[in-house]
């Protein structure tokens, strides 16, 4: 029995068309659940980076408190008046408020 010679491309293009669909659900995969993860990562480390001393803060908790002191790896809040409670600083979900930039006094003026 001999084969034709066409055969050999016939096959060689169903395999192409048999990886075609799965090419195309990685390419929905990527887009739809891959993608997004990546950029919600990229915000949160981008706001992690930004926290600083006088932020308002949810954490993971839903803890509510102002930021006292902050360094690489942990974070004191201000609960209240006279508690302050540390965490790690990933353990910030949200900035509920920033603190407000630091005002420049006025020159004096010179008569």
């Amino acid at each position: 029995m001999f084969l034709a010679e066409g055969t050999t491309t016939q096959q060689s293009g169903s395999f192409l068309y048999s990886l075609l669909p799965i090419i195309l659900m990685f390419a929905v995969l990527y887009f739809l659940l891959i993608r997004p993860q990546q950029k919600r990562s990229k915000t949160r480390n981008m706001m992690l980076g930004g926290l600083k001393k006088g932020d308002k803060v949810v954490t993971i908790g839903g803890l509510h408190g102002t930021i006292m002191e902050i360094n690489d790896e942990t974070v004191v809040l201000r609960v209240n008046d006279a508690t302050k409670l540390t965490f790690d600083r990933s353990a910030i979900n949200s900035v509920s408020a920033s603190a407000p930039a630091p005002v420049a006094a006025p020159a004096p003026e010179k008569k």
